[in-house]
């Protein structure tokens, strides 16, 4: 009413429409923001939580002056009374007299129990993706013997592949049921997550008798970002991260597109260092049709759609001059290819 009196129009109502409006699928930033953000899976699936996070992202990479309010839904208001009810009868039964405490022994409320466990299973994952880290740069510099070479590149894609499973299992669970329905269901919502890509991604090589080293890029750009937010999230007051770890840590947090797009490349070229290498007496069809099928994932799933969606559009303006006039017979089977490849 106060707008329709004086004729003015609220700015920040603009800014809603705005973020609204916004074509969040086609911006890669989006996918990372999402696939970043640890919440239940019974929450990521209600559009609530979603427009709430896409105003959160719409605030922190196109508009800083939007104000977002906190979420007042129904859902998140019943969690909130029951979390309260929750706290309020682990103060009550805390303050009882502990009359029984030679029979039951020492016990610690159950709020702190669940917080040092989501503590201890963040700290495990970063103690992991830290050691992959290490061993991964031992595994591509020139200066280290081919002997520990190979065993580092072992080490480092078992390392990201454990990482990665650890990561769906506290994320996805498992399934409720060992029946069919109940397990193609649970693989449904895992197969397009980053964490089941990277996982296949680490299997596929750990496996192959050919050690590319080039297979390494994408575990360390992953491993560094990894590392960069847990140091920054955990350890920002600690005077040794201010004097030796903030300024990497805040580069790689500020240039994630630019390590997405990296390790995008380097994926994309390991398919065709495969295809290269049928020609040798090296060469592995069934691993070759596999990762051009993990590619293909890459190229629909969210978290990587973008990023690898404009390399193949780069590789297609670049090449198709060349085949449109010195190898014009090479049309159909590539339209063919790509055919299976948009299905």
């Amino acid at each position: 009413m106060g707008e329709e009196a004086t004729g003015g129009v609220d700015p920040q109502r603009i800014k809603r429409i705005a973020a609204a409006a916004y074509d969040y699928e086609i911006d890669p930033r989006w996918s990372d923001y999402w696939s970043n953000i640890l919440i239940p899976p019974h929450m990521a699936s209600r559009s609530d939580v979603v427009d709430h996070f896409k105003r959160k992202f719409y605030q922190r990479y196109i508009d800083p002056d939007f104000v977002v309010e906190a979420m007042t839904s129904t859902g998140s208001s019943q969690s909130a009374r029951a979390s309260s009810r929750s706290t309020s009868a682990s103060a009550t039964e805390n303050a009882r007299p502990r009359t029984t405490a030679s029979n039951t022994g020492t016990t610690t409320p159950p709020g702190r129990n669940s917080n040092s466990l989501r503590l201890d299973k963040r700290t495990i994952h970063f103690s992991v993706n830290a050691w992959v880290l290490v061993v991964a740069v031992l595994g591509v510099l020139p200066i280290v013997s081919r002997n520990l070479s190979n065993k580092a590149y072992r080490l480092s894609l078992l390392g990201t592949a454990i990482s990665s499973v650890y990561s769906l299992y506290t994320l996805y669970g498992k399934p409720r049921a060992w029946n069919l329905p109940t397990v193609q269901a649970w693989f449904q919502s895992i197969i397009a997550t980053k964490d089941f890509i990277r996982f296949v991604y680490c299997l596929m090589f750990v496996s192959s008798q050919i050690h590319f080293k080039f297979a390494l890029i994408p575990v360390l750009c992953w491993a560094l970002e990894h590392v960069a937010k847990f140091l920054r999230l955990n350890f920002s007051r600690s005077l040794f991260y201010r004097k030796y770890l903030e300024e990497p840590c805040v580069w790689v947090e500020s240039n994630i597109t630019t390590l997405s797009i990296l390790s995008s490349n380097a994926e994309i070229a390991l398919g065709f260092l495969l295809i290269f290498s049928l020609f040798s007496w090296q060469r592995n069809i069934l691993q070759t049709f596999m990762y051009f099928q993990l590619l293909k994932l890459m190229y629909h799933a969210p978290p990587t759609a973008g990023y690898h969606q404009s390399v193949w559009a780069k590789i297609n303006r670049t090449v198709s001059p060349y085949i449109i006039r010195y190898a014009p017979f090479l049309n159909t089977p590539l339209s063919a290819v790509q055919r299976w490849w948009f299905r």
